[in-house]
């Protein structure tokens, strides 16, 4: 047993030890922080420390466009840009094809009964319009300002043939004027015309192999020719050349509803993310259960995701979109949507930090 004069000082040696062992402890430290730099902890940078918003966004900008009194919208099943920077759409009501500047300015609009219900449309190298009309059974080649020029496909005469299309959907054009129209809704097969509208070649089948179709719904082109068709119910992307030989596919990433492909060769697609054929459904996909973008190269990366809010019938609000449908992309990123049950077109702003 210890006396009080004994434990005192035993604890007095046991918390002058314990000081003198946290003292190397510290002086270690230093030591070897002086000697070794990768364990150095660099004073606070506050210019490096700051929030940076390393995600690419977008608003709604919802004074695009200015429609003038009596230019009223349907669905807007298709959206693109011209040379110029124009977008142009096609929408379910007249007039059918309207023109707007950049700035949102209604420029003009035509389209009567020729048009019975507007899909696709497409400027090709010449200025001129390509509208889809899947009601009438027809791809239909228009002068800017409206005069009929070429008619691919026998109106109001559905069929399988070299002079009958069955509801087609888009059209892809190369600049010699090849064509290349997705016939989609009615068949399922890609059709080759030259330029001055001549049959050349068809391929693809009801099916779900690769280079067959369900639903081809859209179909795009890149600088080297290849072409991209959105094969929705198939859940899908798939890419081919001009003579209809299969490339890749791109699966179970988007049911794909529209696409457009950028001067720089990337490849938008907007639609749901992938779902089943539910009960009561005619075509997959729609309604879709969610609005989503995808931007793809060309080798079909992923290299952006992007959700927007689904809108209710009749009850969208600015920056939703209900079964979007035609996408459009300018030279800023700017990205131009339109929706079959929102009965508009939006412009989305993008934004993103410069060093992100």
């Amino acid at each position: 047993m210890f006396s009080n004069r004994e434990r005192m000082c035993r604890r007095e040696f046991l918390a002058r030890g314990t000081k003198a062992a946290v003292a190397g402890i510290f002086a270690s430290g230093a030591l070897a922080s002086s000697n070794n730099s990768q364990t150095s902890y660099p004073a606070k940078d506050n210019a490096v420390d700051e929030r940076i918003n390393m995600a690419i966004w977008y608003e709604v900008d919802t004074s695009w466009p200015q429609r003038p009194a009596g230019i009223s919208w349907g669905a807007v099943p298709g959206v693109v840009l011209d040379q110029k920077g124009h977008i142009w759409i096609s929408t379910r009501f007249e007039p059918q094809v309207q023109e707007y500047d950049a700035d949102g300015k209604f420029l003009r609009g035509w389209g009567d009964k020729t048009l019975k219900t507007t899909h696709y449309l497409r400027i090709d190298h010449d200025g001129n319009v390509w509208v889809a009309d899947c009601g009438r059974h027809v791809m239909r080649k228009f002068t800017a300002d409206g005069k009929l020029l070429l008619t691919l496909g026998t109106p109001d005469e559905p069929g399988e043939d070299q002079t009958h299309l069955n509801a087609p959907t888009d059209v892809a054009i190369t600049p010699s004027g090849e064509l290349f129209v997705s016939d989609g809704y009615g068949n399922s097969r890609i059709v080759h015309f030259d330029s001055n509208g001549r049959f050349i070649k068809a391929w693809g089948k009801k099916g779900v192999a690769p280079g067959e179709f369900n639903t081809p719904h859209c179909i795009g082109i890149d600088s080297k020719g290849h072409l991209y068709v959105a094969d929705r119910s198939n859940v899908r992307v798939q890419v081919f050349d001009q003579e209809g030989r299969f490339l890749d596919q791109w699966r179970n990433i988007v049911v794909p509803w529209g696409l457009c492909v950028t001067d720089s060769d990337e490849i938008w697609v907007c639609g749901s993310s992938p779902m089943h054929l539910r009960k009561g459904d005619t075509t997959l996909g729609a309604p879709p259960k969610d609005q989503v973008l995808m931007r793809f190269n060309p080798q079909g990366k992923l290299l952006q995701l992007w959700t927007i809010p689904k809108g209710l019938d009749d009850q969208e609000k600015p920056g939703e979109l209900n079964w979007a449908h035609g996408i459009a992309v300018d030279s800023k990123g700017d990205v131009f949507l339109g929706d079959i049950k929102g009965k508009r077109v939006q412009k989305f702003v993008r934004h993103a930090d410069p060093r992100a």
